[in-house]
């Protein structure tokens, strides 16, 4: 009776969530330098899948479909895989503080993108456009798999070694990217600020077809560890002996955090605090339950970016803001 009961309420509570997703995901197609009101965005998405209802606009029509649409998706993504891998990190290290970045995701990925413009000058144009998000990918898994490497024991993964290990990466990486950065030019050190902060703007159909499923896969993989997460937050020892094998689901979840962080990354740069905040906010509002946790963090980081990008893109209008300060 008492899970039954437990379903329930995380049933609603997840329900909830996603109507507030919803809400908010038709509120940032609405609002713009362009408005467009809630009728019309119904009606241009009906007509796009070939249900013509009413007359549209094509103007609005255009900006919906190539600009906001892809940058919502984008950030509904990226949103949902930060958030949901903070939340599983946090539960693998039993640390309400950690975050993706903590093993050097983030900084990995952002070290490589410096190096990017230096790698152009080898390619062609054609291959020059998946440079950046190519190239921050391979770092972020780099700095995740050296991090696990000084972690790595005779026997067990140190948790405790793999943090430490991910925060000398990050120093490190950190130190290169200043070197870097002190001898790049005023276009590229511009560039490359605007990045670190995070941005949606150069989201389109075709990179987004690119790497959704580098981001969505692993970040709904992730869901399904929530049983061995709620094991191991009694402690390994406790685990083992109910059966979960600790070590698989260490490495699983750091290789499927470091996959969607890296793709996240990538993608829209260096969006800090939403796989810190939400899911610690998330466990002092419904409890520690990773069932709910997990998928609620996905829903809760998704709703958290697409606010921030919203605000981001009018507060300032006609220009905006990165969504790293906003976040």
């Amino acid at each position: 009776m008492k899970a039954k009961s437990s379903l329930t309420t995380n049933t609603a509570i997840l329900s909830s969530l996603v109507a507030l997703l919803v809400c908010t995901m038709f509120i940032s197609l609405r609002v713009g330098a362009l408005g467009i009101s809630v009728g019309q965005i119904v009606n241009i998405l009906l007509h796009n899948l070939g249900l013509d209802v009413a007359e549209v606009s094509s103007r609005d029509s255009a900006v919906l479909l190539s600009i906001r649409l892809p940058r919502l998706v984008l950030g509904v993504a990226v949103g949902g895989a930060l958030g949901i891998s903070g939340a599983a990190l946090q539960g693998l290290f039993r640390n309400p503080l950690v975050e993706p970045g903590i093993i050097g995701i983030s900084n990995g990925a952002a070290l490589m993108a410096v190096f990017g413009p230096s790698l152009a000058l080898f390619l062609t144009p054609d291959l020059t456009t998946w440079l950046l998000p190519v190239a921050a990918f391979s770092g972020s898994l780099a700095a995740t798999y050296i991090a696990y490497q000084f972690s790595k024991g005779a026997y067990q993964t140190d948790v405790t070694i793999l943090i430490l290990a991910g925060v000398a990466i990050t120093a490190l990486c950190a130190a290169l990217m200043g070197i870097v950065i002190f001898h790049s030019n005023e276009t590229a050190l511009r560039s490359f600020t605007f990045w670190s902060m995070g941005d949606l703007s150069g989201a389109s159909w075709d990179k987004i077809g690119f790497a959704i499923w580098l981001i969505v896969l692993p970040a709904v993989a992730l869901i399904g560890q929530s049983q061995a997460l709620n094991a191991m937050a009694l402690g390994e020892s406790e685990a083992r002996h109910l059966g979960v094998e600790v070590e698989k689901i260490k490495h699983r979840i750091i290789l499927l955090s470091a996959l969607a962080v890296g793709a996240s990354v990538a993608m829209a740069g260096a969006i800090g605090f939403i796989g810190l905040v939400v899911p610690h906010i998330l466990r002092m509002a419904f409890g520690p339950d990773h069932k709910l946790i997990l998928p609620a963090s996905a829903i809760g980081g998704a709703i958290l970016l697409t606010v921030a990008d919203m605000i981001a893109r009018t507060i300032v209008a006609p220009t905006e803001l990165p969504i790293g300060i906003i976040t």
